[in-house]
């Protein structure tokens, strides 16, 4: 940080400090969201609804489970439970209390508790990690998004902001914590352990507005389709389950886990939305880019190995919402294409970055 000020030099340790804070919160989040689960999972089974004597004297219509009456409270109880036939026949099924959403592992006292708990955590460390993304950018009077590291702490600040996006939006999104803060905890993990880099002033090419609107842009809709793939790879999971159950093999382990998401049809759903809505972003921030290369380098496209994948990431994740709104693609299909895009993206940025040389070489890793 050589030629900074002693008030820029504080500010990147502060920057630094932020983030360390960060991560620490993130992972009692990460911590809380997982006890939620676990405690939920005490109170999952067959549901009981109670009703009285005499309703109990009233036909009930054939059904194709069976049903299987339980006395509460002995010979001088005054109510009777019936329990519903097993789930096992609707994949879908048992759904949690409608007051908590599809999927959330609220289904008891305890564990709605702790997944407040791990929500609450989740706001403080997006609070704190904004905090540090904004101190390095005011330490070096620049975009903070500079560098892999800065980019890296800036996906994950977008993929976590996505996820208190959609509670802030009263979505019942929140099974979505633990993949999510996991990948943030990973993300993070490895920005400061292997990208770090002091704070420092850009390089040339980089020293233009367009910076601001570019890879703000590019960030933004990298934080989104990463939330979109994990939806996805959470659908093939629950799919899988719901077709083994539906085959009769039972709901074998891990049901705890699998039948508290969302069906397969809503995280199919959810994942193509979520696509959907941030493609258009994605296809400015690839426009802007080639604005910004006709303004350094003077050519609007030159197939530099950034800007070829670049343009493989649009042409996937075009093919993805074509073949969902064109040909009828849902299901597994569609989310192996989503998966495929997403890959192409992350290539782009680690690989591209790491493994080849070209005009974007700048933002590789730090040279120590």
């Amino acid at each position: 940080m050589s030629g900074t000020s002693l008030a820029d030099q504080d500010l990147a340790q502060l920057a630094n400090w932020l983030m360390y804070s960060a991560i620490a919160v993130y992972l009692l989040a990460f911590v809380a969201a997982c006890a939620e689960w676990a405690f939920g999972g005490k109170s999952l089974g067959v549901r009981a609804t109670a009703v009285s004597s005499a309703e109990l004297q009233t036909p009930v219509a054939p059904s194709r489970g069976r049903t299987r009456s339980v006395v509460v409270g002995g010979a001088t109880g005054s109510s009777t439970q019936v329990l519903a036939p097993p789930a096992a026949a609707s994949p879908e099924q048992p759904r949690v209390p409608a007051g908590d959403g599809p999927g959330a592992a609220g289904d008891s006292p305890k564990a709605d508790l702790v997944g407040r708990i791990a929500v609450s955590l989740t706001v403080l460390a997006l609070l704190l990690h904004a905090g540090s993304v904004v101190a390095r950018g005011l330490a070096v009077s620049r975009p903070p998004w500079g560098n892999m590291y800065e980019f890296s702490t800036a996906f994950a600040l977008m993929a976590s902001a996505a996820y208190v996006g959609l509670l802030a939006a009263r979505k019942p999104v929140r099974w979505l914590g633990v993949p999510v803060l996991f990948s943030v905890l990973l993300t993070l993990g490895l920005a400061v352990s292997v990208l770090y880099v002091d704070s420092a002033q850009l390089v040339p090419a980089l020293h233009s507005y367009w910076l601001w609107i570019h890879v703000s842009a590019a960030i933004i809709s990298g934080g989104v389709f990463h939330t979109a793939a994990v939806v996805s790879i959470l659908y093939l999971v629950r799919d899988r389950w719901e077709r083994a159950v539906a085959a009769g093999h039972g709901q074998g382990r891990g049901a705890g886990l699998w039948r508290r998401l969302p069906s397969s049809q809503a995280l199919d759903k959810l994942a193509y939305r979520l696509t959907g809505l941030v493609f258009p972003l994605w296809t400015f921030a690839v426009i802007a880019g080639a604005v910004w290369a006709e303004a350094a380098w003077g050519r609007y496209w030159g197939w530099d190995p950034k800007e070829t994948w670049a343009f493989i990431t649009w042409v996937a994740y075009a093919a993805y919402l074509h073949a969902r709104a064109t040909a009828g693609w849902k299901g597994r299909r569609a989310a192996a294409l989503g998966l495929v895009a997403f890959a192409t993206f992350v290539f782009n940025y680690y690989g591209v970055n790491i493994l080849i040389t070209g005009l974007h070489s700048y933002g590789g890793l730090p040279t120590n």
